[in-house]
């Protein structure tokens, strides 16, 4: 039991939880490009469900390692971690840009059958996945430098 409560202690106390949780918003987005493309190219539905449902979890996941993000900072960095308001608006852009393209999407279930729906629809997932990258970098430059 003892070690069990180290583990927990150690996760939530002494590293970083956003370092953990971050992971997930950026492979969901990247998963969710991939779909997306593969959906376009086998012209297949489900895949383009599984896209959207990657994207409808980075829309979700993108909130949870903002909210570790914010923490992090204030804890480790007093507030102060390089690049932290780029990392901010950049989070809300794709949680905004995230949820819009899924709310849209559940609401036109044949959005993807549209030709001038889908290429805005697929151009979403591209944005979403080059902003996710532009996080990930910026997350890595505080962590390891420029």
């Amino acid at each position: 039991m003892t070690i069990i409560l180290r583990i927990i202690h150690d996760l939530t106390q002494v590293h970083p939880l956003h370092t953990m949780i971050v992971h997930f918003p950026i492979a969901l987005t990247a998963s969710a490009l991939f779909f997306i493309l593969l959906a376009l190219w086998k012209r297949s539905d489900i895949l383009e469900q599984v896209a959207f449902a990657n994207l409808s979890l980075a829309a979700v996941s993108t909130v949870v390692a903002a909210i570790t993000g914010i923490r992090d900072n204030l804890l480790y960095f007093n507030g102060g971690a390089p690049n932290h308001i780029a990392k901010i608006i950049l989070a809300i852009s794709l949680f905004v840009l995230t949820t819009i393209t899924s709310v849209v999407r559940w609401r036109n279930k044949d959005l993807f059958h549209k030709p001038h729906g889908r290429a805005i629809y697929v151009l979403a997932y591209v944005v979403c996945f080059l902003i996710a990258s532009v996080l990930s970098f910026l997350g890595g430059v505080i962590i390891y430098g420029f």
